[in-house]
């Protein structure tokens, strides 16, 4: 029998816990319950899950920031769960390494999808091909090494360069396919799971970063990242695996 997956739901509404208890539980998964920011990391510390979702409005520490927190120490899918009408809370939210969004209130039946359309991304096939656990560890280009096993970037110097976590999903998903162009729309689907519409320039801040970044850690004057006039963007270099 495959097992259930554990979702972790950090609201601080009682009844929205509640309902997602009851309603993910009847649909088989086991639901782990943090009413805050700290009961979060003290759950994830305590045991591991599949998938998070989070609200935004914590009464700790602002959603965003847990995310950002999460993230920068492992690789869990998260669903951002809001009731602000601010796009600017779901773009930070998707550039920080979100997989999705749910604006309150929501559907059950809606969010029930969409979780299990993240947890089937995260067991799906990388581009090119690979499986997770069949990717190269290490692939290297420019002098760079990037360590796809430990969510790292080195530098020509040998110093980890800071990305953030979309920023790590769009450059490994770009070193996967070097010198073939990707669209934003494959770049948006493997990196947030989204369609582009009103993201698109989600994608194009995140390039505009990622050239910063490489240009400082490879020392190259030519753009590694390169637009693809219509099509999107390519890394421009050979990449050894």
């Amino acid at each position: 029998m495959t097992p259930a997956h554990e979702v972790l739901v950090v609201d601080d509404e009682v009844e929205i816990r509640a309902l997602l208890r009851a309603y993910l539980g009847a649909q088989g998964y086991r639901v782990v319950e943090a009413e805050d920011a700290a009961a979060a990391r003290r759950r994830l510390s305590e045991q591991s899950v599949d998938i998070a979702l989070i609200d935004l409005g914590l009464p700790d520490e602002d959603g965003l920031s847990l995310t950002r927190s999460i993230l920068s120490q492992q690789a869990l899918p998260i669903i951002i769960l809001t009731g602000r009408g601010d796009t600017i809370d779901k773009v930070v939210g998707l550039e920080l390494g979100a997989e999705d969004y749910v604006t309150k209130p929501f559907d059950l039946r809606e969010l029930l999808a969409r979780i299990k359309t993240v947890l089937r991304r995260a067991d799906k096939k990388l581009p090119a091909g690979l499986a997770r656990e069949e990717a190269p560890p290490v692939l290297r280009f420019a002098g760079l090494e990037l360590r796809l096993g430990e969510h790292r970037l080195i530098s020509v110097a040998g110093e980890d360069v800071a990305l953030t976590h979309g920023e790590f999903k769009l450059l490994a998903a770009l070193a996967q396919r070097p010198q073939r162009p990707m669209s934003r729309d494959d770049i948006l689907d493997l990196t947030h799971g989204r369609e582009a519409g009103p993201f698109d320039r989600t994608v194009d801040m995140q390039i505009a970063r990622l050239r910063r970044k490489l240009a400082l850690a490879s020392g190259e004057t030519a753009e590694l990242i390169r637009s693809v006039r219509g099509v999107g963007y390519m890394l421009t270099c050979p990449v050894q695996r």
